[in-house]
């Protein structure tokens, strides 16, 4: 009787890995090919290559992170090396943003420009300090840490810095976490204070909320000479493919952790990864649509 409960609970698995397989391959088979027409409609009309440049990078992000979730999927013993592949990525994606950003901007010297005359404005930005209107300001508890940021050279450094960091960090801890896990010590998704999977969470959730404050306070500044690439929207659809997508491994990972999942899981941390790599197929149609909308 034990054996056939273990058979059959091992077939409804194989079932369920076929459908979410399928389903998910679909998915990232619609991504796939509208992100390479749109990337090649970019490619086509390269007419403005200092814009299109990063743009054709971020876009990059929906067949990357498409490819490797399928692969994940349909071999999760390849699913450490998928997952440095997009967090490597993520990390260029995100760095890419920024740049473009600073490109419809006029270059890095045209924004330090403009972010100096900003000095002289009333500017209507929540975050700039209202009693100095040279100073970007911080909200509590932050600004009794750390101080005011000038506008001009050094808000434009502080606000990359606090990209690029991210970059570093993303892409150092995605080697990190293979070097551990080939030492056994990793524990994916685990959060025991024996491996390296907690500290390295936390690490990043502190970098990549550092780096997303950056860019806050850089939209803020920003917004009105970006107003006409519709800096909301474009600001809007990448934080929900990037951040969106980290938050969401996260939540999986402290969900499936809990003990009122610990038993419940068909294959432990094959169930956990699995079901990260289908979500993102799912969704990678459904952003390339926000992107498709506010790339141009």
């Amino acid at each position: 009787m034990e054996s056939f409960l273990i058979t059959t609970a091992g077939e409804k698995s194989t079932n369920l890995h076929t459908w979410a397989l399928f389903i998910g391959g679909i998915s990232a088979l619609i991504a796939l090919l509208l992100s390479t027409l749109l990337i090649l409609q970019h490619l086509r009309a390269y007419n403005n290559p200092a814009e299109q440049k990063w743009i054709v990078g971020v876009l990059f992000m929906v067949p990357v992170y498409a490819s490797e979730s399928v692969l994940s999927l349909w071999y999760p013993r390849f699913s450490m090396e998928c997952d440095i592949l997009r967090n490597c990525y993520e990390a260029f994606a995100l760095y890419s943003f920024g740049n473009y950003l600073v490109a419809c901007l006029g270059g890095e010297d045209r924004t330090i420009e403009y972010l100096k005359s900003q000095s002289s404005k009333e500017l209507n930005a929540p975050l700039l300090n209202q009693n100095k209107k040279n100073v970007v300001g911080h909200p509590f508890p932050l600004n009794l840490i750390i101080r005011p940021w000038d506008l001009g050279q050094e808000f434009y450094r502080v606000s990359k810095f606090g990209i690029v960091q991210y970059m570093i960090l993303k892409a150092f801890c995605a080697f990190l976490a293979l070097v551990l896990q080939l030492c056994g010590i990793y524990g994916d998704g685990e959060f025991k204070w024996y491996y390296g999977y907690p500290y390295i969470t936390i690490v990043l959730n502190f970098s990549q909320m550092w780096a997303l404050y950056c860019l806050v306070q850089f939209y803020a500044v920003t917004h009105e000479e970006l107003q006409s690439i519709r800096p909301l929207a474009k600001f809007i659809s990448f934080k929900a493919i990037v951040f969106a997508t980290w938050w969401q491994g996260v939540a999986i990972a402290i969900i499936c952790s809990s003990s009122f999942l610990a038993g419940a899981q068909p294959n432990g941390q094959k169930f956990q990864s699995g079901l990260q790599d289908f979500l993102i197929c799912i969704e990678r149609p459904i952003y390339l649509s926000f992107l498709q909308n506010h790339t141009g």
